[in-house]
């Protein structure tokens, strides 16, 4: 208020009048205001003039720009700079002399704007910080008021590390720099990161300058992937692999940290240039296994839950970072080698039995079939020679069949030992895997853990039977059921198969017997122990034939018999003639005949 210090009191001022209560001047009202108004400031609208904050309440700023009145603007016009304080100096636009209630009306936002451009370009320039009020989101970014034009700050520029919500940035006020402008279309694009990153960059040099192996340092989570954890340690970033994140077993680092957590890390290694830089959280606990209970041995019961699982086992972790396998074997007394997946899945809690525990290579072996007794311990109490069972159909060989009794307990039924009657070529053909089958204990082979069984054993042996039914000679109907090379196989009644080479089965007729023709077979061979019939259906009508001929043969004998003997009755005591002897010549080639 410069004009104040030039002012002069009057000379002929009438005090005594004054303090009379009477008129204290003969200076005309008029000449008063006239000196008052001297005092003021002159302004004129819609000009751009420098105030100061004289008071401030959540609606509205009350600012002294020299008038006799002071001004009213809007709290709003001044969100972008939320540290405003009475004595700071703005910049207003003077919209008004005076309103209906004599105030001044301003506005910030019309002086800032009128400035803008100037100033934006400017700052460019200076490559300046500059303030702005984040406004809102859109497309890509965010819209920031900055000297009252709508500036653009794209979502990479907001800060160094991934934004993952942009709307807590909203209302916010914020330090930026312009670092483009279109002059044309009046755009703006500023950015917040620009003014982070060279002071990071100064503090990453530093902070890679002075990296060692084994060093602890905190550092913030910044990014979680489904491999590892990524560790802002102060503008430089590491890697925290999945497998370093805990002594147990992690299935998703989720499990362990959360984003913005603030950790300790040990560095495990970096590359030449440190650019990649391996950092491990487990390596600041001791190691599961040098806490482990140094009672715990070989014997000893534990419970634990699985965390992996495999073909040929599981691993069950007894402790965090404590694990042990159980191999497939020692899942069951079983000879049967199957998945583990059968036996269990990841999850579960299981007890086993230490196997094996070697502290120094910290490696540990389990068993749950322990857990029960081994099954041929009292194996010949449990299934003595000669006992039956029903036992389960679990594979097939050319030679026979593998069963199981009960878990653990396995046996082989050889092929000639399931049936008396039935020529079986393979095992498929007279049962099938899963099915049970009732057997007989035959053999006991406990060094091997193998049972030697039978079923044809639980029947009498039929063979007794059909030594007196199929007797060599004997004629029975009998059906073709299969051609081979050496000759066909012919069912025989009882269930019985015989067998008859091609030159038995030529009919008498000629022709070939066929597939599943019936015809009446002749025993020609009864082999008990091997179990073999061979037949023959050329030998019923060529044996009937023969049986024929021979009785021709015997009648014929027998009439040439009668005629020889009542010539020599009559004639026993002639001599004898020529005709006699060409009637014995005949009689012997008659014979002869005969015989052939």
């Amino acid at each position: 208020m410069e004009n104040l210090k030039n002012v002069q009191p009057l000379d002929d001022f009438n005090w005594e009048a004054y303090e009379s209560g009477e008129a204290v001047s003969e200076v005309s009202k008029e000449q008063q205001l006239s000196a008052y108004d001297g005092t003021l400031n002159k302004v004129s609208e819609r000009e751009v003039v420098d105030g100061t904050v004289i008071s401030i309440n959540k609606r509205e700023v009350v600012v002294n720009i020299g008038y006799k009145s002071d001004g009213i603007i809007p709290m709003s016009e001044f969100r972008y700079n939320p540290d405003l304080k009475v004595g700071d100096t703005v910049e207003v636009y003077i919209e008004n002399q005076e309103d209906k209630k004599g105030q001044l009306i301003l506005s910030h936002r019309k002086a800032r704007a009128s400035r803008a451009w100037d100033r934006i370009n400017a700052a460019l320039e200076n490559e300046e910080v500059i303030k702005g009020f984040v406004k809102c989101r859109t497309k890509g970014g965010m819209i920031v008021d900055v000297f009252g034009i709508e500036a653009f700050l794209p979502g990479s520029q907001i800060d160094v590390k991934p934004i993952r919500d942009y709307d807590v940035f909203v209302g916010k006020t914020m330090e930026f720099k312009v670092v483009k402008i279109n002059q044309e279309f009046k755009n703006v694009v500023v950015s917040h990161k620009a003014l982070i990153e060279a002071e990071l960059e100064a503090q990453k040099k530093e902070i890679i300058s002075k990296l060692e192996k084994g060093q602890v340092l905190e550092g913030t989570v910044k990014n979680i992937t489904s491999y590892g954890v990524f560790v802002d340690l102060g503008g430089v970033d590491g890697l925290i692999h999945i497998t370093d994140l805990s002594w147990g077993r992690v299935s998703d680092p989720h499990e362990v940290v959360e984003l913005d957590q603030k950790i300790n890390v040990v560095i495990l290694d970096f590359d030449d240039e440190k650019k990649r830089i391996a950092l491990g959280l487990k390596q600041l606990t001791p190691h599961p296994w040098d806490a482990l209970d140094q009672n715990l041995k070989v014997g000893d019961h534990v419970k634990g839950k699985v965390v992996v699982m495999a073909d040929y086992g599981a691993f069950v972790e007894i402790a965090p970072g404590v694990e042990g396998l159980i191999h497939v074997s020692e899942m069951s007394w079983s000879q049967h080698l199957r998945s583990a997946q059968d036996f269990m899945k990841v999850g579960d809690e299981v007890e086993a039995v230490i196997l094996t525990l070697d502290r120094d290579e910290r490696k540990m072996s389990l068993g749950i079939k322990q857990l029960k007794a081994d099954p041929w311990e009292n194996i010949e109490e449990k299934y003595p020679i000669g006992s039956k069972h029903t036992a389960k159909v679990r594979n097939f060989t050319n030679f026979g069949v593998f069963v199981e009794i009960e878990e653990g307990v396995d046996g082989l039924i050889h092929i000639s030992d399931l049936s008396w009657t039935k020529k079986v070529k393979h095992p498929s053909e007279f049962t099938q895997i899963g099915a049970d089958i009732d057997v007989m204990v035959l053999e006991i082979d406990k060094e091997n853990r193998r049972l030697s069984l039978g079923h044809k054993q639980l029947e009498e042996n039929p063979w007794d039977v059909f030594e007196t039914v199929f007797t060599v000679g004997s004629v029975h109907e009998g059906q073709i059921i299969e051609v081979l090379d050496k000759g066909d196989v012919v069912a025989l009644p009882y269930g019985v198969e015989g067998f008859a080479t091609p030159k038995h089965l030529v009919k008498q007729d000629g022709s070939q017997a066929q597939l599943n023709e019936k015809l009446q077979f002749k025993v020609i061979e009864f082999n008990k122990d091997a179990k073999r019939i061979i037949v023959s259906h050329s030998r019923v009508f060529e044996d009937s034939i023969r049986e024929e001929r021979a009785a021709e043969q015997r009648k014929a004998k027998r009439a040439n018999t009668k005629k020889e003997e009542a010539p020599a009755i009559q004639n026993q005591a002639a001599a004898t003639t020529l005709g006699d002897i060409d009637a014995l010549a005949a009689l012997k080639a008659q014979m002869e005949a005969g015989k052939k």
